[in-house]
């Protein structure tokens, strides 16, 4: 198993097909890691959420800045029928939508809310376009959108949890999220393919190192 994180917010990571087929960030360090390795796996955690971009805002005074997105790939291989197979779990941690006369943002602050506004907008125009069937998905028109492709494109399932408000104050931003979950809810991605493929040498040697 190996993990990678990144966040939105960081400069010169680019989303596209890495050399295994998979939709990833380039420029980012995947780390192997056992998965009974809990104490390695929360030290991967603790630093890519020091990594995370917050900030001050009147709504919040510890405000995400960025979305944030954990990718853990899991590979298995079969020596006696010669094929692996290959899959990968995304924990995505997005970002609220503002407004911005609530939230006060200015300049720097306010630059990040509007981007942030903007791909969560994405990601709806995605789940419209699933939910209506259309022919073209528009995927690529947000990093968050084009990361998160494969998980909404037919290969993958996907769940999602809306977190709510019960303030009175924030009765807009709750109708949102509840509108927006509606249309989430109406999308079906279908059944998940199994990615299935013919041993390769460097899966090959890894199975001899780990019967020795």
């Amino acid at each position: 198993s190996s993990s990678s994180s990144s966040s939105s917010a960081t400069s010169g990571l680019d989303i596209r097909v890495l050399k295994d087929g998979q939709v990833g960030v380039s420029g980012v360090t995947r780390l192997e890691v056992d998965p009974s390795d809990e104490e390695t796996i929360d030290n991967i955690m603790d630093q890519a959420a020091r990594h995370r971009a917050v900030g001050v805002t009147d709504m919040n005074a510890q405000s995400s800045r960025s979305h944030s997105i954990f990718t853990l790939h899991l590979k298995g291989s079969n020596k006696e029928l010669n094929t692996s197979i290959s899959g990968a779990l995304n924990l995505a941690d997005l970002a609220g939508s503002e407004r911005l006369d609530r939230s006060g943002a200015t300049g720097d602050r306010m630059k990040e809310t509007q981007a942030i506004n903007k791909s969560l907008s994405c990601l709806t125009d995605v789940f419209m376009a699933i939910s209506n069937k259309n022919s073209h998905i528009p995927y690529r028109n947000s990093k968050l959108t084009h990361l998160l492709s494969p998980c909404l494109s037919g290969d993958g399932k996907t769940l999602m949890m809306v977190n709510l408000s019960p303030t009175e104050e924030s009765y807009f931003e709750t109708l949102c999220s509840l509108r927006f979950a509606k249309t989430v809810n109406k999308c079906e991605l279908g059944r998940p393919k199994k990615q299935f493929r013919d041993m390769d040498a460097k899966d090959t040697n890894k199975t001899k190192k780990s019967k020795k």
